[in-house]
């Protein structure tokens, strides 16, 4: 479970209140983790967690190497949610992409172009260079930004808008896991047959390796998989 849902959701508040005086405004960038947690008088792994509940919020986004970046407020939050996503635990966010990637690459199998094909090529190129190099952390960003491009490759808008809390999933999955190279190789294996089953134009194939990459995620996090007898 996310530590100290109690210290996460407060902070999550009291960068909720200096976005919305204005603080920071959008497009603006937070200061460094250091320089934050210090202002605010918290952790950094505190600080981190309430930057994934503001991203699920659709607040801000993490940029890999930049930093993080203020976004327009949604229309309808609540306090509410922010104590809500703040209590949720690996499980849940392992359901939620359970929930949405299998039919995401099931649709995309279905519509997917030559181009688009490529654009997923590369990005498992990402995911290769991390493993051969032996780097955990490029890996895992590798990662994250390959299952977002599923996201982004839908002709769906809605499915567009629900990178973020997609993004906060994959956040947590990859960094309560400690990636080994045995771990990367198998990420990379799994998403190089989910490319080419998209490829074939192998929709079901496709939908059922998603499902099976990410109940292996639960398995390698150790964390077991609630899931409907006839899902």
């Amino acid at each position: 479970m996310i530590s100290s849902s109690t210290v996460v959701t407060s902070v999550v508040e009291k960068l909720r209140q200096a976005l919305a005086t204005g603080r920071w405004r959008s497009g603006d960038m937070l200061p460094g983790q250091r320089e934050l947690a210090e202002q605010l008088g918290i952790s950094r792994p505190s600080l981190r967690e309430a930057i994934i509940v503001l991203e699920t919020l659709g607040l801000v986004r993490s940029m890999p190497g930049k930093g993080v970046v203020v976004l327009d407020e949604p229309l309808a939050d609540g306090v509410a949610s922010a104590s809500a996503v703040a209590q949720a635990t690996l499980g849940d966010y392992l359901q939620l992409r359970y929930t949405l990637e299998p039919f995401i690459v099931g649709l995309l199998a279905q519509s997917i172009s030559q181009k688009e094909t490529g654009e997923l090529r590369l990005s498992l190129m990402d995911l290769r260079e991390a493993l051969e190099e032996a780097d955990g952390e490029a890996g895992n960003h590798a990662y994250i930004a390959f299952h977002e491009q599923l996201f982004a490759l839908t002709a769906n808008p809605i499915f567009h808008s629900m990178v973020q809390q997609t993004r906060s999933a994959l956040q947590q999955s990859a960094q309560a896991l400690k990636v080994s190279a045995e771990h990367q190789a198998a990420r990379l294996g799994e998403a190089e047959a989910l490319v080419r089953a998209i490829r074939n134009k192998d929709s079901a194939g496709a939908s059922d390796l998603m499902r099976q990459h990410i109940l292996q995620e639960g398995r390698r996090l150790n964390v077991p998989l609630q899931i409907p007898d006839n899902a």
